[in-house]
């Protein structure tokens, strides 16, 4: 059983806060989508939870039933940012190996 001294803990330490950020960086170029109303609404995000685009079908634009259109783009909103959570939380837990514990979330993810 080999020893660990207080450098060789920091040095893997900041070797993963770089895998992290590295990461975190690669998030951006991963794409999700969510969609509600049989795909009259789809909302598309980032890895890094950010909302990248939305297409409302022409046919779901009704003047009259705007609160229709509402719950369905949150619908799809909601989905979108589950999915990319979910791939958030994937992609961190390959670096950091399981050592967090189940429903921990990273600050910021």
């Amino acid at each position: 059983m080999g020893k660990f001294g207080m450098g060789d803990i920091l040095k893997q330490a900041q070797k993963m806060q770089e895998k992290m950020q590295q990461t975190q960086d690669e998030l951006a170029s991963i794409i999700v989508e969510g969609s509600s109303g049989g795909g009259m609404v789809t909302v598309t995000a980032n890895g890094k939870q950010e909302i990248i685009g939305i297409k409302i079908d022409k046919e779901v634009v009704d003047p009259e039933d705007v609160e229709m259109l509402e719950d369905l783009v949150l619908a799809a909103v909601n989905q979108a940012l589950g999915k990319a959570s979910e791939t958030a939380n994937q992609e961190m837990g390959k670096i950091t190996g399981g050592m967090m514990p189940p429903g921990f979330k990273m600050p910021g993810m």
